[in-house]
């Protein structure tokens, strides 16, 4: 679950959420800009380029393939989000080389993500 004291972030002509400002936990009145899930889209900064950041990057991580970090398993695995709310986030395998999952296997991890997911 998202932290209350995150502020979200709306696209002005539709209210889609886009993302929060996350408060920078050393500097006050710095924020780093986060996806629907809690993935940092870059470095502490003041607000106005915080939501400027959000407003640029819109959705489209979304539509980006992921490496999942996987305890027990040597290499990040390929996925892609199915879901993502600010209550939980459900990816797919898309990885060949995962042994483990058939390719589609749902995986779902908390929110605010902990770090085992990161861009390709």
């Amino acid at each position: 679950m998202i932290p209350t004291s995150w502020i979200s972030h709306r696209r002005p002509e539709d209210n889609e959420l886009l993302g929060y400002l996350r408060p920078a936990q050393d500097v006050l009145g710095q924020f780093i800009p986060v996806t629907v899930f809690g993935y940092p889209l870059g470095v502490a900064t003041d607000q106005d380029e915080a939501q400027r950041v959000l407003e640029s990057t819109g959705l489209s991580y979304l539509a980006e393939t992921w490496l999942l970090t996987i305890p027990a398993w040597l290499d990040p695995v390929a996925v892609q989000i199915v879901e993502a709310t600010p209550q939980r986030l459900r990816v797919k395998n898309v990885d060949f080389g995962y042994t483990d999952a058939d390719i589609g296997h749902i995986f779902v991890l908390d929110v605010p993500e902990a770090g085992n997911l990161q861009l390709s």
